[in-house]
């Protein structure tokens, strides 16, 4: 009952605190049973599983969120770190990394639910800055190139554009070229980029700044301020964490989501620790600070 209550102050909070971006319907607690103190590290397109890894994000596996069933796609190191899901949700592109003389070694492969099958797309490379995957296509950006590779079938001849770090810049590839965009300068880290549903805009946050989005050029659309991991909901929409920290613990964090015109709405409380938000469709997962995992139902 108390917990309950708790949300729906939450969303009370959320609501009138920020202009509405988004009509929430519900936070819901996410029961995944069975799964001890598993990590949420993905969420399908149409919301029927979601991506599992341990604390340190190694291992990778599937849980049916109407059955129950877990599927373990990979025992190996860091396989939960970036693992992408093609938008048909058909299938998982993910790391394997192995160290060698205190150097680190990563093949990228990706896992077709369907028929079981596993693929290698790329092998004990250095430097793996990005992964898309793409209808039948899988794109990985490594040592700031770009590669194409067929999932199934042949790959295809054109594909949206991909953004990834390298160096720590922000690059973008398109129409088979890659290049630094990097729209604050050099001098600047950039972190978790992403490309909009419609190939028409990037989301990237850069270090001690906060989170912008841009065109495919460079140039500055929003900014978002402190606004960290944001993923992209929809083309005009994004949901991050603000979080702040005592640099060695989360002290608070909300969800937040924000879009292209500069509107922000918060949708948990900051006392809840709310981190980590995987969008899909009409829902919202993330998780808290105590390993709790949490759905948000938008209309």
């Amino acid at each position: 009952m108390m917990k309950q209550l708790f949300l729906s102050l939450a969303l009370a909070l959320s609501a009138t605190a920020f202009a509405q971006v988004l009509e929430v319907q519900s936070v819901a607690p996410l029961q995944l049973k069975g799964t001890g103190r598993s990590v949420v590290t993905g969420i399908s397109p149409k919301g029927d599983y979601v991506l599992l890894s341990d604390a340190q994000l190694n291992g990778l596996a599937r849980y049916d969120l109407a059955t129950g069933r877990i599927s373990v796609i990979s025992r190996a190191r860091s396989a939960g770190l970036n693992a992408a899901i093609a938008p048909d949700g058909t299938s998982v592109a993910y790391r394997e990394d192995t160290f060698k003389d205190g150097l680190r070694y990563t093949d990228v492969k990706v896992h077709t639910f369907a028929t079981g099958a596993t693929k290698q797309l790329l092998s004990g490379t250095r430097n793996v800055n990005g992964v898309s995957l793409q209808g039948n296509t899988a794109v990985t950006i490594a040592n700031g190139k770009a590669k194409k590779t067929a999932v199934t079938g042949k790959a295809a001849t054109s594909t949206t554009p991909v953004a990834a770090i390298a160096d720590r810049q922000l690059v973008l590839t398109a129409n088979g070229s890659t290049k630094v965009l990097s729209p604050l300068g050099t001098d600047r880290s950039y972190l978790w980029p992403s490309v909009s549903p419609d190939g028409r805009h990037i989301c990237f946050y850069v270090a001690g700044t906060g989170c912008y989005i841009s065109d495919l050029s460079g140039n500055i659309v929003a900014r978002l301020g402190k606004l960290r991991a944001a993923k992209w909901l929809n083309a005009t929409t994004v949901v991050g964490m603000n979080d702040t920290d005592d640099g060695h613990a989360i002290i608070s964090s909300s969800i937040v989501a924000a879009t292209i015109d500069g509107k922000s709405q918060t949708l948990t409380d900051a006392s809840m620790k709310a981190v980590h938000p995987y969008p899909a469709g009409k829902m919202i997962l993330f998780s808290t600070d105590e390993g709790d995992n949490y759905i948000i139902n938008i209309k």
